[in-house]
């Protein structure tokens, strides 16, 4: 059986708006310029982090054995959340005490690895408040909601934001149900506020099937779209190319080394240019991520603490 959505731990304790926390602060840098990374052949590995429960860190301490490549090459921050702003009755950016202690310390927690040529997107989830990415309720808070991302972005010098439309729980607070222009109007608007990121699409959701409207079509502002259901192998259903598409999905620890193993050579024989992984922790993974780094790129992992 695959695993039909990630399990989330939740911190109940209070935290700072993202509002507040980007009236706080000066703006971030992006320091140094990355050193370049080993070269590798085969698809871009994506590695989602839990930071309730783990280090951004863990991201950079594998590499190939053959080579010395890093076997990741996007590390995603999971997650920040939409929560509900019952002044504009819509969509508000939010980071709990874990997701902000990251980005306050991004010197530590977010240089290192673009430093090793790793890039650093931020996730954005619903937080069962109503709010979602798919019922702003016009084109004017989608937009005020990409500008606090894209502000985020700015501020802690990443390198991106992913989209994740579950847990929304649209109609709490009153909210309206998903409406056909909101996610349009919001990804338009962020492409617009940094067209030189990432954006990517953990597909599930109201959001992920709401790509067009009124003659605009988003697809092409999308840099990847992945299965969100772990141990499964299930094609995106948006129009990007094979190099932009991760139809597999591992959960490192949760999905077993023989299905990671299959699930990246199906990647690799079907000409696909995305390898999705969710859950990388602070143990040593050797096994499991050299189940699928064999079959990508013809090399075991090394972990190096």
């Amino acid at each position: 059986m695959f695993t039909p959505m990630r399990r989330r731990v939740r911190t109940a304790a209070l935290a700072l708006s993202a509002i507040a926390a980007l009236a706080l602060g000066a703006t971030a840098t992006s320091g140094a310029a990355a050193a370049p990374a080993a070269a590798k052949q085969g698809p871009t590995s994506v590695a989602y982090v839990e930071v309730n429960n783990n280090s951004m860190l863990n991201v950079g301490k594998y590499t190939l054995t053959n080579g010395g490549a890093n076997v990741f090459d996007i590390a995603v921050i999971f997650a920040a959340n939409i929560n509900y702003d019952a002044g504009t009755k819509a969509g508000t950016l939010y980071f709990n005490p874990n997701v902000q202690r990251v980005l306050d310390n991004a010197a530590t927690q977010i240089r290192p690895l673009q430093q090793k040529g790793i890039k650093v997107v931020l996730s954005v989830l619903g937080n069962h408040q109503g709010s979602g990415f798919a019922n702003f309720p016009s084109q004017q808070t989608a937009s005020v909601f990409a500008k606090q991302l894209s502000d985020t972005v700015t501020k802690y010098g990443l390198d991106g934001i992913d989209f994740d439309d579950e847990y929304a729980d649209y109609g709490n607070n009153g909210t309206t149900q998903p409406n056909a222009s909101s996610f349009v109007y919001l990804v338009s608007a962020l492409r617009a506020n940094m067209p030189g990121k990432i954006i990517s699409l953990y597909n599930i959701g109201p959001a992920a099937s709401r790509l067009s409207y009124g003659g605009v079509d988003v697809t092409s502002k999308f840099d990847y779209a992945w299965n969100p259901y772990y141990g499964s192998w299930q094609v995106p259903g948006i129009a990007l190319p094979k190099s932009k598409l991760s139809p597999a999905a591992v959960q490192i620890g949760g999905t077993s080394q023989s299905t990671a193993a299959s699930l990246a050579a199906r990647t690799v024989s079907e000409g696909y240019g995305v390898f999705l992984t969710y859950n990388l922790d602070g143990t040593d993974r050797t096994a499991d991520v050299s189940a699928f780094t064999k079959n990508l790129y013809g090399s075991a992992a090394r972990y190096t603490p």
